[in-house]
């Protein structure tokens, strides 16, 4: 089954990496990149299924200075959603 589908170990470490810098230009620690990313995760989940295996964050710096969370989050379904 896919929820249950094990990642393999390069996968994990280019995830730790990727988590790792974006925690780096956004100037705060691993750990809080982490927590972040849990609880924007947590929040939408109230709303509709997400496919946490395609999670993605980043953080994007301006050339004005400006910084940027991106996130692409895999929708599987609205919850609630009516079927006809």
């Amino acid at each position: 089954m896919w929820f249950m589908k094990k990642k393999s170990s390069g996968d994990v470490a280019k995830n730790r990496l990727k988590l790792v810098l974006s925690s780096d230009k956004a100037g705060c620690s691993p750990e809080i990149m982490e927590q972040m990313k849990n609880e924007i995760i947590e929040v939408i989940s109230k709303y509709i299924d997400v496919d946490t295996e395609g999670l993605e964050f980043k953080f994007r710096n301006a050339s004005d200075g400006s910084n940027s969370l991106l996130a692409n989050i895999p929708i599987k379904e609205a919850k609630g959603r009516r079927r006809y």
